[in-house]
């Protein structure tokens, strides 16, 4: 047998004694050191002069001194630790109030916590099995629909897993050798687009047949309104905010009423106040984040630029020193100021029915969604603004993980533990897969199966386009017996040096892989999702009513893919913007 032939062997076999429940990296390690002993023997030399033993020590080295690897464990801890900090409840319960007029609202908050949650996380099968427990028997006492039930979790549990910060992400950029923040801003629409797709499905599905969801009893859609508010509106008026802004200045009345453990104070009325004006902080926070990064910011840098003369004292020119940067044009303006008239009008038809109710489910959301928000656009905001690498803003989600669970009064000592012990565990799990697979794919190239493969695709003679098509299907395919660490570790290695033939832009082909993988977690028989879920599942459901669940979202994958492609926009225009 040719040593081409062999690397296919090796290729083949590693698929065949995966799916027999062999474990992957040592697999990966037995097969790549048995393979590679082979290729390397020399029968005039003692076997212990072999190089495969040079070769994985080199590989192993390689693998211990990757940059990228050392975030995996922070962003792991930063899971887990929300996970054992059990978090959850609370912003089911306030989402679901606040989504309660809409067709299946019961689904519709199971997939926007699943996506925040994820996004906090990014374990799919802690997502899934936390939903599980917390909105799955829920939906099912409602009369829910089975599969609506099951698929939404794990659809919207494995969202987790693309929308950064992923650790998906962080091993594809270092199998890949591609940038991490820059794969992070190319993943960050799509998988918020992702996530929208199957929202539309769902409330579709349900306005097409509301039998799959019917409507909730008025006593889980009221909003729980303590006994001085409705005294609160007695007195001064049925508007919250106009009642809590005289009261601010007529207190005397307000402070006899008695509220929850005594008294209501002067500081439980600012605190209500400052509650009420949450929806209009946040919008003017958005507004502002805007006009600075796309007015002010671009002027800053214009005036930090080379004064004239600088290239006569011998440093570089004005030009070399900084770019020329160009302000807004005078569409944005415009459409700045419609959209923020549009806003003002829509927060001024919000406060002019500032019920009691509505004030409740402010507080109620912006305790529990709020602290998980403003971790999670903070985690992100440093990486993607380049105030910090990958790794330290995984140290910042991870040290306010632990602030949040602390606040929370949720995180002991045994929790504490727990996560830590889980979070050495994958991290040594992903390890020794880089090593196993550094290893394998080393010795598959010196035997020639990776040149054997490369000629058999270019002598097939096909487009850019019909490559894609080519790898995104073998992924999708590789997807129902295999896992996602194993699809990127084995086999997207194999198609990388393929890119550049193609002239593919290797963070679109990325991204269009991470988007793929989602099928991975809903495709029989390996779909780990489905039997996260059945795990926490009551008896009577079955796993194949939860695959039949989940079969609806892998089409949804597909549409995400093809339209990623035709507008690719979606994938590259943010890492464009931001890094040029």
């Amino acid at each position: 047998m040719s040593d081409p032939a062999l690397g296919l062997t090796m290729l083949g076999l590693i698929v065949v004694v995966i799916i027999m429940g062999f474990p992957t990296a040592f697999t990966l390690m037995g097969l790549g050191m048995f393979f590679g002993f082979y290729a390397f023997y020399d029968p005039t030399e003692h076997w212990l002069d072999n190089r495969v033993f040079d070769l994985m020590v080199q590989r192993t080295y390689g693998a211990m001194t990757n940059d990228v690897l050392i975030s995996i464990p922070l962003f792991v801890l930063m899971g887990y630790v929300m996970e054992r900090g059990a978090l959850v409840d609370k912003m089911f319960y306030s989402i679901q109030l606040a989504f309660s007029r809409t067709p299946a609202p019961l689904a519709v908050a199971t997939l926007i916590v699943c996506t925040f949650w994820g996004i906090a996380s990014g374990l799919v099968g802690a997502v899934v099995v936390l939903m599980g427990v917390i909105a799955f028997n829920p939906m099912l006492r409602a009369g829910y629909d089975v599969k609506l039930a099951s698929g939404v979790i794990t659809a919207g549990g494995t969202l987790g897993i693309l929308i950064p910060p992923s650790v998906m992400i962080i091993v594809y950029a270092a199998v890949a050798g591609q940038s991490v923040v820059k794969l992070y801003a190319a993943a960050m629409f799509p998988g918020f687009f992702l996530a929208l797709l199957y929202l539309v499905y769902i409330l579709g599905w349900a306005i097409l047949n509301p039998k799959i969801a019917p409507p909730l009893p008025p006593e889980q859609t009221r909003v729980p309104v303590p006994d001085w508010m409705d005294k609160f509106q007695n007195l001064y008026s049925r508007n919250m905010l106009g009642g809590l802004t005289a009261a601010l200045f007529r207190p005397s009345p307000a402070l006899a009423l008695e509220a929850e453990g005594g008294r209501l104070t002067y500081l439980a009325l600012l605190r209500n106040f400052g509650a009420a004006l949450v929806p209009f902080a946040f919008t003017a926070a958005i507004f502002a984040l805007i006009w600075w990064y796309a007015v002010i910011h671009p002027q800053a840098g214009t005036a930090n630029a080379a004064p004239e003369g600088l290239e006569e004292l011998g440093g570089p020119s004005a030009d070399a020193a900084a770019p020329v940067v160009v302000g807004p044009t005078t569409a944005f303006y415009i459409a700045f100021a419609v959209i923020a008239v549009l806003a003002a009008l829509v927060l001024f038809r919000y406060y002019r029915n500032m019920t009691a109710e509505r004030l409740q489910l402010i507080k109620l959301l912006t305790a529990s969604v709020m602290p998980l928000g403003i971790l999670t656009i903070v985690v992100l905001a440093v990486i993607l603004f380049g105030i910090t690498t990958a790794t330290e803003s995984a140290a910042v989600g991870a040290a306010g993980a632990f602030l949040l669970a602390l606040q929370a009064r949720t995180l002991n000592w045994q929790r504490t533990k727990e996560a830590v012990f889980l979070t050495a565990k994958t991290t040594a799990m992903v390890c020794w897969l880089f090593i196993g697979s550094a290893l394998f794919s080393a010795v598959f190239a010196i035997l020639g199966g990776q040149g054997l493969l490369e000629q058999w695709v270019l002598s097939l003679d096909i487009t850019p386009v019909q490559f894609m098509i080519l790898s995104q299907a073998i992924i999708f395919l590789l997807g129902w017996p295999l896992e996602w660490t194993e699809i990127i570790i084995i086999f997207v290695p194999i198609f990388l040096p393929l890119l550049q033939h193609f002239n593919i832009d290797p963070v679109l082909w990325g991204v269009l892989v991470f988007v793929n993988l989602q099928a991975a977690f809903l495709s029989p028989p390996v779909a780990m999702s489905a039997f996260y879920l059945k795990g926490v599942s009551p008896s009577h459901v079955t796993i194949n009513q939860i695959f039949a669940g989940m079969m609806p979202y892998m089409l949804i994958v597909i549409l995400c893919m093809v339209i990623m492609y035709i507008w690719p926009a979606i994938t590259l225009w943010l890492p464009e913007y931001l890094y040029g």
